[in-house]
């Protein structure tokens, strides 16, 4: 069994050093009322195994990943999916998934490539309220 295999929750993997991708993370913990997802850096060693697990570049981390009951989604995908899965109207969100993938990827890569540009890259992996760090795997 792979470690993608052994996730027992839906698992998000970010850019610990983006300050667009932190931000995200804690804009969809508020969100997560139920407490469905938990949260690694790519940079993490957890992250790094599911990236070459996975046969994804493990220097760039241009996406944000979903390891959810052993499937990786990638992309404006994994994007979609924990819309889908929030409280209030964003699993309305979700309707973008009739959009051809590539036409998706196309503007999450846009927005991906320009994230340090546009919001700033940190020195080190955020650290995230005592109240969410069981949650977050280090």
């Amino acid at each position: 069994m792979t470690i993608t295999e052994a996730l027992n929750k839906p698992t998000i993997f970010f850019d610990g050093f983006c300050n667009l991708c932190n931000s995200s993370v804690r804009f969809i913990i508020k969100r997560d009322n139920k407490n469905k997802f938990q949260f690694a850096s790519l940079q993490s060693e957890l992250g790094q195994t599911v990236l070459k697990e996975n046969n994804l570049p493990d220097t760039n981390f241009n996406t944000l990943l979903l390891v959810k009951n052993g499937k990786v989604y990638t992309f404006s995908t994994a994007a979609l999916i924990i819309a889908k899965e929030l409280s209030g109207l964003w699993p309305l969100l979700y309707v973008a998934i009739i959009f051809p993938e590539k036409i998706r990827n196309t503007v999450y890569n846009y927005i991906a490539k320009n994230r340090y540009k546009w919001f700033g890259k940190k020195e080190q992996c955020d650290l995230f309220p005592l109240e969410v760090q069981n949650r977050i795997i280090q």
